[in-house]
């Protein structure tokens, strides 16, 4: 493969890593730097990797300005058996990017021209500093100075660092004036900002049966609140086949978890709104504040290119494995969920996930649709509902499936638990509608619905 106005080769770590950067920087799409390959594309690899891993990360963040921490992802890979480095660079919002020690000149200032790096006019340099974003969260001054971060550092303990006393400023989280940023305020121990999670009965807003907010606290714990809620509502459902029992989620938990940190991420928190989560019984919706970002148009997302909407967040959640590499999250999405489930405005970005499509077909036999719900029939339709089974109750029902005549104790001795426990599961398989009984008790039980 050949250079590219997106792919830089790099045949050894040289003087002009910065200036390839901070051209990606400016670009409008980002960029990739492999250094380790030569210029005809092939694998030389470079001789001590990690060491040069720390060299880059070191240089790109007291070289180049604004800061670019966040922008930039340092990965280690293996070429035909020979380690290389790989670099992926964001466009970043603050443009223009310039070498520190030549300032916002000809001399400091580069932009990716086809598959070359060149001097930006002095003139475009001029433009683009006009237009700098001057309302980002890090420039906000938060409106309390006496925050807390325990819990930022109890996270970053968890991974196997610890932050020191410089940790403000080394993470941003300090204005241009010295005073705490909004940034700082989000991850604070205790803030007002929280995230809404509402749960309906019903395929509209009509029936809130839940209605939870995580938040006051630090982002990071707010945010693994929401995926550990969002965990427990993506119930596996199964299927009994010949052969074999089919688990599936109601959503993909990869797609699921990779939206939810975006979200959060990208979400445009400069006029308090907070992202919010509704469960639908026929799909879930997750909505960020924030349309694209102006430089970038809807096949540049989909295609995975990043510009981060609050790259100080992005360097944070990334610094605690919550994020993987810079503009994977899209992409990893659009394996599960097609690009229709994007849905754009000027003020938002909503991703909208069907539930998964199990159990239309029963025994052969149409399952009616449930008042228009995706998938019809989730774990079993019995009048419209949608009922999902619990382990135990599937086991009951697996074993029915096997012996129609099979008693109480002898379930309850398969299973290992007591008779009562048994009868509550068998009547709740009743009143779900799986099965019932003919013939009395010394009957035997018809499976009207095995799990689906």
């Amino acid at each position: 493969m050949s250079e590219t106005n997106r792919v830089e080769y790099k045949q050894e770590l040289t003087d002009s890593l910065e200036k390839e950067v901070i051209a990606f920087l400016n670009y409008k799409e980002g960029g990739i730097i492999y250094i380790g390959i030569d210029k005809l594309g092939v694998a030389v690899g470079v001789k001590d990797s990690d060491s040069d891993q720390l060299k880059i990360k070191d240089r790109l963040k007291h070289n180049i300005l604004p800061s670019c921490m966040g922008l930039f992802d340092v990965i280690s890979e293996s070429n035909n058996g020979l380690d290389i480095i790989k670099i992926v660079v964001a466009s970043g919002s603050e443009k223009p990017y310039f070498l520190r020690k030549f300032g916002m000149t000809e001399k400091g200032c580069f932009v990716r021209i086809g598959t070359a790096s060149e001097p930006m006019p002095q003139k475009r340099i001029d433009e683009l500093f006009a237009k700098r974003i001057r309302n980002s969260i890090s420039k906000i001054k938060s409106n309390r100075q006496d925050l807390t971060f325990e819990q930022l550092k109890i996270y970053y303990e968890a991974t196997g660092s610890k932050l020191n006393d410089k940790f403000a400023q080394n993470l941003e989280l300090i204005n241009e004036d010295g005073f705490l940023n909004y940034v700082a305020y989000l991850l604070a121990d205790h803030n007002g900002n929280s995230i809404k999670l509402a749960k309906y009965n019903g395929i509209n807003r009509v029936n809130l049966i839940e209605n939870n907010e995580y938040g006051y606290c630090s982002l990071i714990k707010a945010a693994k609140q929401v995926l550990d809620k969002l965990e427990l509502e993506n119930k596996t459902l199964s299927k009994i086949t010949s052969k074999e029992r089919e688990n599936q989620r109601l959503w993909n938990p990869i797609a699921l978890r990779e939206a939810v940190v975006n979200a959060i991420i990208h979400n445009d928190y400069s006029n308090e709104v907070p992202p919010k989560f509704e469960i639908f019984d026929d799909r879930i919706e997750i909505t960020s504040a924030g349309g694209l970002p102006d430089a970038l148009n809807q096949e540049e997302f989909f295609d995975g290119v990043s510009i981060p909407r609050n790259k100080e967040l992005m360097r944070i959640f990334k610094d605690l494995d919550m994020v993987e590499q810079l503009g994977s999250g899209v992409p990893r999405i659009l394996e599960s969920y097609p690009k229709e489930c994007f849905k754009f405005s000027d003020n938002f970005l909503r991703m909208i996930f069907p539930v998964a499509e199990i159990g239309n077909k029963v025994n052969s036999k149409e399952v009616p649709d449930s008042g228009g719900a995706i998938g019809g029939a989730i774990g079993g339709v019995i009048g419209g509902a949608i009922s999902i089974l619990t382990e135990r109750q599937k086991e009951v029902l697996e074993i029915i499936i096997k012996d129609d005549k099979i008693s109480y104790r002898a379930i309850a001795e398969q299973m290992s638990i007591n008779e009562s426990a048994v009868s509550k599961h068998i009547e709740q398989l009743k009143e779900k509608g799986y099965i019932e009984r003919i013939g009395g008790t010394r009957g035997f039980w018809k499976v009207k619905y095995p799990i689906q």
